[in-house]
């Protein structure tokens, strides 16, 4: 720590010295510098002189900046300098060496000896990997062996020792304990000193191009993929910025409830955003999309809607891999027949009819490619656009236009004209010149937005081709017949009467998007060298198949729990294997995290029984109270339980409390009730951009991938959980829970509820007086 303080002494002087050089160039910048623009020789000089003073401005602004970064640096580590040791013995030698381990390197004062060893530096594996005994590790030179004679783990707070462990293959329970029983925050942290030789698997694989985790809710899958990125970024930290990744995050709260780990670990955030947000990007401009959670609240909700049967067959079936194949085999089709154009008007004349440009696509380069048929189209229709400007200056519109031009339009065509050579004010030639300009200025302003129509590719009639896709004649064309779904005809019609309203539901705006990019021309993004999806199994096949075509150059990590795959699509596939053809087995990586740590054991194994194939999922040895299950007789009652239950959570010292509901609009409901008992109650909305502490009211869906230190769920009664599609959905509510879960039902509990061993919960039916 005395070394690390003399460091940040020196470190904050050389800053000092070095911003005081960035404001003094940037005063003086043009003191020294000598304009003259007389000759070409003089010219040239003086271009010299103001990029090399630049130059310095840069240099020192990027010194500046590096002193910054290193300052923040040796401050996070000031009063925590290392959490971890290992002794290790390479093997050829007799010298022991004494590993140090924290979040980053810290070099002695000769800058020569290492004292502390970044937790992502090619030895430090050997930490989360290995007990004592036999041990190796990775460098570009090849595998280091060696022996590990021991292994520490320390708890550093504020300067002091509080505790040490000797350990052994995992990270120290006693220490693990400790920092999953402290309460939750607004914002996830940085798991390195506790990460697990599972979680240490995820965050060194660099082989192949796609790594898939399917992880346990609370298994730390989602903060493991974070050290990921901050080891990538240390790893080829040559090659590789923070803004070439990107993170596909459920909504926006996720985001900024895991903005944090990166920024701890003394790196740069990367790029987040929905599936949802791209969605709006490419095609909010056309359509009204529907988004994930207005689908899913459709399907929690609007069960007696006479549609409803027709929408949850629709869903899945447009998500299927059979779908995206059909897609891909109507864009081949359109080589030789069924191309769908919008003609072109100019002041209500048509100038090319869509069957003059139909027959332009098919007879005209018919042998090219059809991507360079589209762009000889465009081209054509630009030339045509030319010859209407031509034919349009001699309308008699114009020079109406031109009396209704602005001063400052007219002063533009003078001064032009002033610079002309042949300038000649007032003569008959200029009057004829300066009407030749206005005119043809006039002109091409108003062909200018049907220019861009064209360069846009808007002649393409994108929504009259995927209408088409619904059409009868397609169906034996692009289908077996085993492969529709029994509502194929009301699917056809509910999906044709959406796009003439100019909306677009969820289940579409993928294949629709496809379509457009098979059709256009591919808006791919080169720059992005490595994706995240989380909470992958809420994803389509469908939309992992885009993300592949929109990232070509980029790895994948795909992070979730099947458990947990509350979209009506879900149900298409049971696991992520599916997803191997995507890059082929030989390039994927599948890694299972079967252990929790986010819950008490009590709470995992109540919750695992809700799920099949639960038994899979490994408890962490935390021990806490039991799940309870209270039944009231009505809502009056329930309000009056959960708020007197509240008032007792936070008397115990609990800051995050979550009411989580069904739905939306159950979460409305209960919020309108509760927050006359809760004063300070805060409701949670799919707009919510930041996640707070406190007591909140929430739909499940929107709780996924954050904990709570104690979760009310709102309802669980059979009413409520009746259908067996909702089984994912009360699992994942239930599993947002760290040390305490009260489950309430009005009336019979959820069939959910009936397998629970009667040992793993504690019950009881009473009346508020």
């Amino acid at each position: 720590m005395g070394i690390i303080a003399k460091q940040i002494n020196e470190v904050e002087a050389d800053a000092a010295k070095r911003k005081e050089e960035v404001i003094h160039i940037r005063k003086h910048f043009w003191d020294d510098l000598k304009v003259n623009m007389d000759t070409f020789d003089d010219y040239l000089e003086t271009i010299i002189g103001m990029r090399q003073q630049a130059q310095d401005l840069s240099v020192s602004q990027s010194t500046h900046r590096h002193s910054y970064e290193r300052l923040s640096r040796l401050k996070r580590i000031q009063n925590m300098p290392y959490f971890g040791r290992i002794d290790f013995t390479e093997e050829g030698t007799n010298q022991t060496e004494h590993i140090h381990i924290g979040v980053s390197t810290i070099f002695d004062e000769t800058n020569e000896n290492i004292l502390i060893y970044d937790w992502r530096a090619p030895i430090s594996s050997i930490y989360y990997d290995y007990p004592p005994g036999p041990a190796e590790y990775s460098t570009p030179e090849g595998r280091i062996r060696g022996e590990l004679e021991g292994k520490w783990q320390y708890n550093i707070r504020n300067g002091v020792i509080e505790s040490m462990f000797d350990t052994s293959l995992t990270i120290g329970d006693e220490i693990l304990q400790e920092v999953l029983g402290q309460g939750s925050n607004k914002h996830m942290h940085s798991i390195v000193a506790t990460i697990q030789k599972e979680q240490n698997k995820i965050i060194r694989n660099v082989r192949g191009r796609l790594l898939i985790v399917q992880g346990a809710a609370g298994s730390g899958k989602t903060s493991a993929a974070l050290q990921r990125i901050a080891y990538f970024l240390y790893k080829y930290r040559g090659t590789l910025k923070a803004d070439q990744i990107l993170l596909f995050s459920p909504n926006s709260m996720f985001s900024n409830y895991v903005s944090h780990v990166l920024p701890e670990l003394g790196e740069e955030n990367m790029q987040q955003e929905t599936f949802q947000d791209y969605l709006e990007h490419r095609l909010g401009r056309s359509f009204t999309i529907e988004d994930p959670y207005e689908q899913l609240e459709y399907l929690l909700e609007a069960t007696d809607d006479p549609a409803y049967r027709t929408r949850k067959a629709s869903i899945p079936f447009k998500a299927s891999l059979n779908f995206f194949e059909a897609v891909k085999r109507y864009r081949e089709t359109l080589e030789f027949t069924g191309m769908i154009f919008k003609g072109l008007k100019f002041r209500g004349q048509t100038i090319v009819s869509s069957k003059q440009v139909t027959d332009f696509f098919y007879n005209e380069h018919s042998s090219l490619h059809f991507h360079n048929r589209i762009d000889k189209l465009k081209e054509w229709l630009i030339k045509e656009i030319d010859k209407t400007e031509t034919r349009e200056m001699t309308k008699s519109w114009v020079q109406d236009e031109i009396e209704l031009l602005s001063k400052d339009d007219l002063q533009k065509v003078y001064t032009q004209l002033e610079e002309t050579e042949e300038y000649h004010g007032g003569s008959f030639e200029f009057y004829e010149k300066e009407n030749n300009v206005l005119t043809r200025m006039i002109v091409r302003r108003k062909l200018k937005p049907l220019r861009r129509k064209v360069e846009d590719l808007q002649f393409i009639n994108m929504k009259g081709l995927y209408k088409e896709l619904f059409d009868d004649s397609m169906r034996h064309k692009l289908w077996k017949e085993q492969e529709l779904p029994a509502e194929w005809e009301d699917i056809c019609s509910s999906t044709k009467k959406m796009l003439e309203e100019g909306k677009l539901y969820q289940e579409d705006a993928t294949p629709y998007l496809l379509l457009k990019e098979l059709i256009q021309g591919f808006h791919s993004n080169t720059s992005i060298k490595h994706v995240l999806v989380d909470e992958a199994q809420d994803y389509s096949v469908f939309q992992f198949e885009f993300l592949k075509r929109l990232f070509p150059r980029a790895k994948m990590t795909v992070l979730g729990d099947f458990n947990q795959a509350i979209f009506a699509h879900a149900d298409h596939y049971v696991d992520f294997q599916s997803l191997t053809g995507l890059y082929g087995e030989s390039k994927t990586e599948y890694i299972t995290l079967s252990r929790s740590y986010r819950s008490t054991k009590q709470i995992i194994e109540f919750t695992r029984q809700l799920v099949p194939e639960g038994e899979l999922i490994e408890a962490f040895e935390r021990e806490g109270e039991k799940p309870t299950l209270t039944r009231v007789s009505d809502h009056t009652k329930l309000h009056e339980e959960i708020g007197a239950n509240v008032k007792s959570l936070q008397n115990r010292g609990y800051h995050t409390i979550a009411i989580i509901c069904k739905s939306a609009a159950e979460s409305s409901v209960a919020y309108d009730t509760l927050r006359i008992l809760l004063p300070n109650l805060k409701l949670v909305k799919k707009n919510t951009d930041e996640y707070v502490q406190g007591v909140i009211v929430i739909p499940a869906y929107l709780a996924k991938g954050i904990e709570f230190d104690a979760v009310i769920i709102y309802d669980a009664s059979l009413k409520i959980y009746g259908e067996e599609s909702l089984r994912r959905l009360f699992y994942t509510a239930c599993t947002r829970a760290m040390h305490h879960l009260q489950i309430y039902s009005v009336g019979e509990p959820s069939r959910f509820l009936s397998n629970i061993s009667s040992g793993e919960w504690v019950t009881s039916k009473r009346s508020v007086k």
